[in-house]
């Protein structure tokens, strides 16, 4: 037979399994064969089971080997995403880098021009809160790295604003730069002829001149006759004047700014409390009251409380020469006389 027909031979009939006929030798003719149910059962079953199992294993391996269409774009959205990511991350870093470089031109350069405290680093890169605050972003693929990116786009976004903060401050500063520079002391406090009014002491330590030990000196003096006008080193409001221990009659000037002045040992004052004075506008005379050993000026200047060398406040009425010539006589002062 051809086909794929199969024959068995038993007590001489040939069986078709096949087609469910079997040959009958005697009769030399098919007959037809009438199955039993378990039998059709047995076959279905291993069919269905057959015909599975090779659904099952053929399954497997496409699933495996063989991503879905569906899986091929989600596969291509993430890794577009990822390439996202990575840009995003270095063009933050790039931010970054010019945000710096902008913090640096504050701090060194407008905040120095305008006198005023850079921002502490401490402040521009302050957290942004808690490790909880990214806790929803940790269930995501390459959570790390969006974590990461996030917590840089975070710090950059409150470092922009603290640096747009200081440009609103230093744009008040510019605005005020005519006021401020008009009320920061600059001049001489008194007239220096070079023959009757000289340095007496200078900043820094000396000797006391009363009880004849070390002792750091606040200002410095300037000695000449009783009478000599006293001027206001800048613009400001007179925030004190009268008599104090030690300083004998004084005035203190509030300029703004931080800053202030004192006048102290005077013999007249010529101003009152909460009188505007202009640089320039005599403010009383040198005297010698207070704890002084001679008649003279004791001239400080206070920025934010402090006191600094007021030398550093005499460029706008002396020229190179004469602002070295001054330096030279302060360094050289033997006399003290408070």
């Amino acid at each position: 037979m051809r086909g794929n027909h199969r024959f068995y031979l038993n007590q001489g009939i040939i069986t078709m399994a096949k087609t469910g006929y079997h040959f009958n030798a005697e009769t030399l003719s098919f007959d037809k064969v009438d199955m039993t149910l378990r039998e059709k059962m047995r076959r279905w079953l291993l069919k269905f089971f057959s015909s599975f199992s090779l659904a099952i294993g053929l399954f497997v391996i496409f699933w495996n080997f063989f991503p879905s269409p569906k899986e091929k774009a989600l596969k291509r959205e993430n890794e577009e995403i990822l390439s996202q990511y990575n840009l995003l991350s270095s063009e933050v870093e790039h931010l970054y880098e010019t945000l710096s470089d902008l913090e640096q031109r504050d701090d060194n350069i407008y905040r120095v021009i305008f006198e005023t405290e850079p921002i502490l680093p401490s402040i521009r890169r302050a957290g942004t809160g808690g490790a909880d605050r990214y806790e929803n972003l940790k269930h995501f693929n390459n959570a790390e790295l969006i974590i990461k990116t996030t917590r840089k786009i975070d710090m950059l976004s409150k470092a922009i604003y603290i640096q747009s903060k200081s440009y609103d401050e230093v744009e008040m500063l510019a605005r005020n730069k005519a006021e401020m520079l008009a009320s920061i002391p600059a001049i001489l406090p008194i007239a220096m002829n070079g023959t009757t009014v000289r340095i007496s002491s200078s900043f820094g330590w000396r000797q006391d001149p009363l009880n004849k030990v070390p002792k750091f000196h606040w200002g410095m003096d300037f000695s000449g006759p009783v009478g000599t006008p006293i001027y206001a080193t800048g613009n400001g409001v007179i925030e004190s004047c009268g008599i104090g221990q030690g300083y004998g009659r004084h005035v203190i000037i509030n300029h703004g700014f931080n800053h202030r002045t004192l006048y102290a040992h005077l013999e007249v004052i010529g101003v009152t409390k909460g009188q505007r004075v202009k640089r320039g506008d005599v403010v009383g005379q040198l005297g010698g009251t207070g704890r002084v050993s001679g008649p003279h000026l004791h001239y400080e200047v206070r920025k934010s409380g402090s006191c600094i060398n007021p030398i550093n406040f005499y460029f706008s009425d002396l020229s190179t020469e004469e602002f070295d010539a001054l330096v030279e006589a302060a360094n050289n002062t033997e006399q003290s006389m408070d």
